[in-house]
């Protein structure tokens, strides 16, 4: 029997838990979930007679590594952070490694040694990065291949709520990990336009957004990623003169957000010890000029010109200008912001989520230039079947699936950018009603 360790049972595992149990008994797999949590992996395998929950202490070397030791390909569903133990382990124990995280930096520096152990570890298979890679390489290559020059790409994916779920004026709440949403876009953000690099340092991030509309689901505002450069070579665009990745948010959020970033309340770098009894208002307080003739909401106003109404609003609406008590006073801006948000942008039982993610190609050709647009727009179905971790966890699982049916004979250090893995997932992925919808029409001069 083929052996799946899945490291991880949190949100974003479900749909991938749930497809390779599937498919376990029919195709003679044994799938163990590992989690901090025993309960929380028992719950994800549901009495499944090809799977088994067991509690990880990845500190505990000795028990990882024997539970990697067992299994023939691992996923890992950790904190980015941790990617880098597992992949050693995976290494020196001969094992095949797949994630939906970044390719980090640390990973590269084993790609040698994993081409020639001859494993795969492939990374960046979720969402964005991900289903973003292979939606927009199955159109540059089919460009390509009818002789078209792509001259310009822009690419916005984001989770947001479904519009029913909108119901605080931000128009948000937390569907992926709370603290990378905190620390959105912190260093300088790269992208080039018209032939020229551009970067734009984090102060400036919030300001500098585009308008992306999505018909039905309605207008977004769209940010850039932190380095958008990076991927010219990766999708084989070298000279392309424009090319931006960026981030969605429902339109406003961004100019409010803007607030904190120009406050230092996104500042992980410190720690701050405030008394037990600080308010919210105390902590706002704390990173504004003192005035004793303006109020507190005056103060903001006048340190923050640009700040108006609406955005006060929201503002307002998390409770910064009442004498509610923090709910931690001991950790970095962010992190205590991280907590005050969390207690107000947590999913009720009935809201829903939703994917937003969007190409726009220029393309010239004989024809003249044209305009590509391809949208995808999922919904969730519930708390747990979030559209967020349906678009993470089941490409990942469709790349296993075929890795293990010796569909993808790829190896070494790998992301999902060559045909043999986007095109038979994207396939896959329509199915299960993961659909992209393309408008092509003549570029207006």
């Amino acid at each position: 029997m083929q052996s799946i360790l899945i490291l991880g049972a949190g949100k974003s595992s479900t749909y991938l838990i749930d497809f390779l149990l599937e498919s376990a008994g029919p195709k003679q797999r044994k799938v163990t979930v590992a989690d901090v949590s025993e309960k929380i992996a028992a719950e994800k395998v549901k009495s499944n007679p090809f799977a088994s929950a067991v509690a990880i202490d990845i500190d505990n070397v000795q028990a990882r590594q024997s539970l990697i030791q067992k299994s023939d390909l691992v996923v890992s569903m950790l904190p980015a952070f941790l990617h880098p133990i597992i992949a050693k382990d995976c290494l020196d124990l001969g094992k095949h490694l797949f994630t939906a995280s970044y390719e980090s930096q640390e990973l590269r520096k084993l790609e040698s040694d994993i081409k020639a152990k001859n494993l795969l570890f492939l990374n960046e298979c979720g969402l964005d990065p991900g289903i973003d890679h292979m939606s927009a390489m199955r159109i540059i290559e089919q460009e390509k291949k009818e002789g078209n020059e792509i001259i310009s790409f822009k690419s916005y994916c984001g989770g947001v709520l479904a519009p029913e779920s909108e119901d605080n004026p931000w128009k948000y709440k937390f569907t992926w990990n709370p603290r990378n949403v905190v620390l959105a876009g912190q260093g300088v953000s790269k992208y080039i336009q018209n032939g020229q690099n551009k970067f734009i340092p984090y102060h400036k991030l919030f300001e500098r957004i585009e308008k992306v509309s999505f018909g039905k689901a309605g207008d977004f505002d769209g940010y850039a990623n932190r380095d958008s450069l990076r991927y010219r070579s990766i999708y084989g665009l070298e000279s392309i003169p424009t090319m931006l990745r960026g981030t969605l948010r429902r339109s406003g959020f961004c100019q409010a957000w803007n607030v904190f970033v120009q406050l230092g309340m996104t500042d992980d770098s410190f720690e701050s010890d405030f008394p037990e009894d600080t308010t919210y208002s105390g902590f706002l307080n704390s990173f504004l000029p003192i005035d004793p003739t303006k109020t507190l909401n005056e103060r903001l106003q006048k340190y923050l010109p640009g700040v108006d109404q609406e955005v006060m609003s929201k503002i307002e609406w998390l409770g910064f200008f009442s004498n509610n008590k923090l709910p931690l006073t001991k950790g970095s801006p962010a992190a205590i912001l991280q907590k005050i948000l969390e207690a107000k942008w947590q999913l009720n039982l009935t809201d829903k989520d939703m994917v937003v993610l969007q190409h726009q190609f220029e393309v010239k050709g004989s024809f003249g230039t044209k305009e590509i647009i391809s949208s995808l727009v999922c919904k969730g179905e519930n708390q747990e079947y979030t559209a967020m971790a349906k678009t993470v966890g089941l490409p990942l699982a469709i790349a296993i699936d075929l890795f293990l049916g010796g569909k993808i004979k790829s190896r070494g250090l790998q992301i999902p950018v060559l045909k043999e893995f986007y095109e038979p997932i994207l396939n896959a992925l329509e199915e299960k009603g993961i659909v992209f919808e393309e408008i092509e029409k003549p570029k207006k001069l």
